[in-house]
């Protein structure tokens, strides 16, 4: 019993040590998105099946340490909508009227929601840097970590990434089923598998 009760003490001071917790990364990215047709703003969603991550850190103690700098290059033409005529038209009438073949991404930075009952907590924003069409936007998302997996939610407006010819060129030619509507805003979401070890992890 004496050797139990000493077992956890020492777990949890290696718990609330500052060297204690140890983060690890996967080389792995998965992006999403999801796009919107219709005055009914109906969504139909898609994955980036050409991506290259490039970790900051393959190691660290914190979320901001370990993937503040992390870059993320996507292949336009390679999605997966489920719908292989689908993946053709956005391909040849919206990603390929942009400039450039890929969609680039870097972290700049990350911050945790404030603390609750002084524990830490582990969601908050993270802001990205993307570049698409020739041009830069800081994109602002909010992050969630649970069951090891890092996921970060955000919006883009095709119209801040002067991309209007690519969102007229996939209305005009899914005018019908679109009934005339495609909307500029699109929803992203980039999740990656991150381990934690002597890390209390659970969501507050």
């Amino acid at each position: 019993m004496r050797k139990t009760l000493f077992s956890l003490i020492t777990l949890a001071s290696l718990l609330s040590a500052d060297g204690g917790c140890v983060l690890v990364q996967s080389n792995d990215m998965n992006v999403t998105w999801k796009a919107y047709k219709t005055f009914a703003k109906l969504g139909v969603g898609g994955q980036f099946t050409g991506v290259s991550y490039t970790a900051n850190k393959k190691e660290g103690k914190n979320f901001k340490s370990l993937l503040v700098g992390s870059k993320v290059s996507i292949d336009v033409s390679k999605i997966d909508t489920k719908n292989k005529g689908r993946d053709k038209t956005l391909v040849e009438n919206f990603f390929g009227k942009l400039k450039g073949k890929t969609i680039d991404g870097v972290v700049v930075d990350i911050k945790a929601d404030e603390k609750v009952n002084g524990k830490s907590v582990y969601h908050g924003s993270i802001d990205v840097n993307i570049t698409m069409n020739g041009q830069m936007m800081q994109i602002p998302m909010r992050y969630n970590y649970k069951n090891e997996i890092f996921t970060a939610k955000g919006t883009i407006d095709l119209f801040d990434f002067s991309a209007n010819d690519a969102l007229k060129s996939i209305n005009k030619s899914c005018f019908a089923l679109h009934k005339g509507k495609t909307w500029n805003d699109v929803s992203i979401e980039f999740s990656t598998s991150i381990k934690a070890t002597l890390c209390d992890t659970k969501i507050k």
